[in-house]
């Protein structure tokens, strides 16, 4: 066997053997693009993007408040779908007074056979249509009480 160079350009290692071609060489995933935080509206569509690099190309694969996210990939009937880019893509934002399913903090994670890499938090609020505030006073004796100003989304 002949000599052996390594060279490393944009943190990508490539080698050559022999005079041979230059061919990029495995490399752990990592994160090019982040999701960010979303206020998105009831029954409207949205995305969290993210984008990975890695050699071989990193699998993607969503997480919600710390649970896998299931999506079209696990289920055709999923109002979610991973898109060829690692995207996570809402067909419509679910939410209602007793189930919030979309609602809450996400990271995307790519993983290869060199390692995984994980996105930085993203939340994914969803937009009220009208506010209603409850101010609450809880006596404890005559004198002493707390004021409790309490506001929930409309539904």
């Amino acid at each position: 066997m002949g000599p052996l160079a390594f060279i490393l350009v944009s943190g990508l290692l490539y080698f050559q053997v022999d005079g041979s071609r230059l061919r990029q060489e495995d490399s752990p995933p990592r994160i090019v693009e982040h999701p960010s935080d979303l206020i998105v509206s009831k029954g409207e569509p949205a995305t969290l993007n993210c984008k990975a690099e890695g050699r071989p190309t990193p699998t993607v694969e969503w997480y919600k408040d710390g649970e896998r996210v299931e999506t079209d990939k696990d289920d055709p009937r999923s109002h979610r779908m991973l898109l060829p880019t690692g995207s996570l893509f809402f067909l419509r934002i679910v939410h209602g007074r007793r189930s919030k399913p979309d609602e809450g903090a996400y990271v995307c994670v790519a993983r290869n056979y060199l390692g995984e890499a994980v996105s930085r938090n993203a939340s994914l609020e969803v937009a009220c249509k009208s506010r209603v505030s409850l101010l609450l006073l809880h006596f404890s004796s005559l004198l002493e009480f707390k004021m409790i100003l309490l506001t929930l989304c409309n539904l």
